[in-house]
């Protein structure tokens, strides 16, 4: 259940566009239906789904809200939680009255009627009467909240009291001027004043100096424009009267009351939308102001970030409407139009991934570039396909970059979600002329080869560029970088769990290659401040060009637990090494069969060799013996020290250790994602023989785990599972899949691997239960590692067909796999 609490200070907390919401959520169930839209409207106000989570809202972010969730008893004031706020209608009562936009009015101070606070909350404001040559003011009662507060700044600004009236008076027009040009915010809303109707009659001629806007559209950008207007005073004079301690302007019958703050806030947008690093903070005189042009030309891709700033500062400024459309898509999600994907693929994609498919189409369609950072298993690859497919119409084709091991899997996702896709595998021994990439949609390749032929890339002009795991570009110095930023393409974008991993710095590089020359350079010899303002100006700027959502943003629409199947392509040495087995165990089998052999002695045969070719597909350093004629060109072939049985033959030869492993390329990776993002894993494997291996990598790294097989006794059993349960510093448990597919509460983690594929899907579903169970309070992603186009990929196939069959594959020693047929192992045997 939701539950929002609102501030007693309403009023005056919409006037100043700043209300402080309380947030508080039941995680522990399912959202009911009615709730849902108002989580919608908080996650695109960036409000984490976390138990307690706070917020500031503009008056518009509100009323969005409460028209969410109108009607719903969901809102209280924070220091009235027994009873929701009661509703009327659409209205919701006490605090819709508030949200209304303000009227322009030809004075402000006071306003006509001055907001109250909410009546839950008893006080005693103070009183203001008085005109511009002299105020009189009425303290509260003793007993007020405010009561010394106010007292002390009568004192402060040398008010006398009247013993007869027992009101205090300050007779100087001058100081009452400057009292409310820098002061009378401060009367209004911290100390909830109240203005006589004689106040209001003899300052109507008292006006505020605007700071106004005016933004134009030109060919290579818009040019901004900001002034303080007080009349028919320019900036110059204004500037002129504060630094002379005059804080009010007088033209003609008017005055134009200056804020000093306000002008302080002019100067700080004038530089930010130079880029300049500010002096100080203090107004200084024209003769020793700085020369900062008051003109800018801003380019498409700050609009998002200035609209912010020109909000804050001159909240009525007008705009063209190319500017709305550009400001408005990226700061209100909810206005996104949906990307024109194809029907099929929209009836596959959560609301979410529509939302960002819809993010992406946006930036493609307005030439700007992003990246789409959600957390791992929320589905990057395919709301970029959907982009793509949604872009399938250009004549220019698309690359997407991705590092070598994800290759595979790309190549499968495209096929299975956006089969209408021209796709081209540019990687090994399959290349492109550039003359041929016109023929395709898609072309896939890695950074590898990317890197080996730039040349031929940077000949091609492509419609849109994208680059998985963008984490190998945060070294710009790195070929990979290098060759990514010399490419041609009209749509560029990243897709990264992690966009920043050790300093903001990794994030310019990231966007070097997004949109060049968008972020200025730093220039040399920053002291610590200094780079301080430079990074708060590179977060303001980036901001709108990264999506980041989080499994706990948007659990409402996820199901409880995510299931994802990494395909890795195995090396051109592992590959080689599975077929030179595959081609012997076929041999061996056509001559067992020929020389009478019994079934059961061709079936414990073609178990052993189904074994051997698993452990390939895993690591090959997990046989024990890859055997080579003696004179073999290969100079691949490998032994190793392991044992795990096999047949060896006095003729062949041993080479050296074999070190290469898709699979172990594709840990990696999600080892180090996983880690950056907080998670932490269960890695399941049927081979303690590979968990040692494992284990041999996270020492490598000086990664902490904990492990658990089968030979380990209770006690120390019970001992890894309550040090990784006592502790969130150890981010990854190794466990023997029968030692560790039952019997154990593993809620710490909310990762699961599984390495090699487990025959029996049900015995898999154990294993990743361990840490999907009650007490688990964060969704779960569960990572199946296959390489393709081996015995394992064929395994998958068949457990939609033979789940039955396949059951009985799980333990080759049970008698139960008498059950599968020969013809069945024959098949998972042959070559595709």
């Amino acid at each position: 259940m939701l539950r929002l609490l609102l501030p007693p200070n309403l009023a005056s907390a919409a006037a100043r566009d700043a209300i402080a919401v309380r947030v508080e959520l039941d995680l522990s169930a399912p959202p009911p239906a009615a709730v849902i839209p108002g989580l919608a409207v908080l996650q695109g106000l960036g409000v984490a789904a976390e138990p307690v989570a706070f917020a500031q809202l503009k008056r518009a972010q509100l009323r969005t809200l409460i028209d969410a969730l109108s009607g719903q008893p969901l809102f209280f004031w924070v220091n009235r939680v027994a009873s929701p706020i009661v509703w009327r209608e659409s209205v919701l009562t006490g605090v819709s009255e508030h949200l209304t936009e303000p009227a322009p009015a030809a004075s402000v101070l006071p306003p006509p009627e001055v907001p109250r606070r909410a009546p839950e909350c008893d006080y005693t404001p103070m009183t203001i009467d008085g005109s511009e040559h002299y105020l009189a003011i009425t303290l509260p009662s003793r007993e007020a909240f405010n009561y010394e507060a106010a007292l002390d700044f009568l004192k402060l600004h040398r008010f006398t009291l009247d013993p007869l009236t027992r009101k205090w008076w300050l007779r100087d027009r001058h100081r009452v001027l400057n009292i409310l040009a820098n002061r009378g915010a401060e009367l209004r809303e911290v100390f909830r004043a109240e203005f006589t109707p004689n106040f209001t009659t003899n300052t109507a001629h008292l006006r505020p100096a605007e700071i106004v806007a005016e933004v134009n559209e030109q060919p290579d950008g818009y040019d901004v424009a900001l002034d303080l207007k007080a009349g028919t005073a320019t900036e110059a004079p204004v500037r002129a009267a504060v630094a002379s301690g005059r804080g009010y302007v007088e033209d003609g019958t008017n005055i134009y009351l200056v804020d000093t703050s306000r002008l302080a806030k002019l100067e700080a947008a004038h530089r930010a939308l130079t880029t300049e690093l500010p002096p100080d903070s203090r107004i200084v005189s024209p003769a020793e102001e700085p020369v900062i042009p008051r003109g800018h030309r801003i380019p498409r891709t700050r609009v998002a970030e200035v609209q912010d700033l020109l909000e804050d500062i001159a909240p009525h400024f007008q705009a063209p409407a190319t500017w709305v459309a550009r400001s408005e898509a990226l700061r209100n999600l909810s206005s996104l139009q949906p990307a024109p994907m194809p029907t099929t693929l929209e009836k596959i994609l959560r609301p979410y991934q529509k939302l960002g498919t819809a993010w992406l189409w946006h930036l493609y369609g307005q030439e700007l570039g992003g990246i789409l950072a959600d957390e791992m298993g929320l589905g990057k690859t395919l709301q970029a396909l959907a982009l793509l497919a949604s872009c399938s119409a250009k004549k220019l084709p698309h690359l997407v970059v991705v590092p070598a091991s994800l290759v595979e899997n790309w190549r499968r996702e495209a096929a299975r979600f956006a089969p209408g896709l021209r796709v081209f595998i540019h990687h090994g021994e399959t290349r492109l002329a550039a003359a041929d990439f016109a023929d395709h949609d898609l072309v896939l390749t890695s950074y590898g080869t990317l890197t080996r032929d730039a040349d031929l890339f940077g000949a091609v002009e492509f419609d849109l560029i994208l680059a998985d795991e963008a984490q190998h570009l945060k070294n710009r110095r790195t070929q990979a970088a290098q060759s990514l930023r010399a490419l041609r393409g009209h749509g560029r974008f990243l897709l990264t769990g992690t966009p920043l991993e050790n300093s903001l710095d990794d994030l310019r590089s990231l966007f070097e290659f997004l949109m060049p020359g968008f972020l200025a350079k730093l220039p040399p010899g920053l002291k610590r401040e200094e780079r301080t303002w430079h990074d708060e100006r590179l977060r303001a700027q980036t901001a709108p060009y990264i999506l980041r959502r989080t499994k706990a943003n948007v659990a409402p629409e996820l199901p409880p637990k995510i299931e994802q199947v990494i395909y890795c392509e195995p090396t051109a040495a592992q590959a080689k090494l599975y077929r030179d087995l595959q081609e012997r165990t076929e041999r061996e089998m056509f001559d067992l069969a020929a020389a009478g052999a019994t079934e059961g002695r061709i079936r414990m045969a073609t178990l052993t060799q189904l074994l051997r070719l698993r452990q390939i597909c895993c690591d090959p350093r997990l046989v024990e013996q890859i055997e080579c004629r003696a004179g073999s060109p290969d100079p691949a072939a490998i032994a190793s020290p392991r044992s795990n049985g096999g047949v060896g033959d006095p003729a062949l030869q041993l080479r050296r250790p074999y070190q290469d492993s898709a699979k172990l390329d594709a840990f990696r990776e999600l080892l180090a994602e996983s880690i950056d993002e907080g998670h932490r894993m269960l890695v399941f494997s049927q081979f303690t023989s590979l968990l040692g291996l494992l284990r041999e990598e996270l020492e490598l790294q000086g990664v902490s785990y904990c492990y658990l097989d089968g030979s380990m006794t209770t006690r120390a059993r019970q001992r890894e599972v309550d040090r990784f349960q006592g502790s969130d510093t150890v981010p990854v448990f190794l466990i023997s899949l029968k030692a560790g597919g039952t019997g154990l509460n593993l809620t710490g983690a909310d990762v699961v691997v599984h390495y090699d594929p487990w025959w029996n899907p049900a015995a898999e579903a154990q294993a990743t239960d361990r840490t999907h169970r009650i007490g688990q309070t964060r969704i779960v992603t569960s990572y199946r590692l296959i390489c393709g186009g081996t015995v394992e990929e064929k395994v998958m196939a068949l457990q939609t067909a033979k789940r039955v069959l396949l059951a009985d594959v799980f333990d080759a020693s049970d008698a139960a796999t008498a059950r599968i047929s020969l013809a069945d192992l024959r098949g998972l045997l042959t070559a595709p």
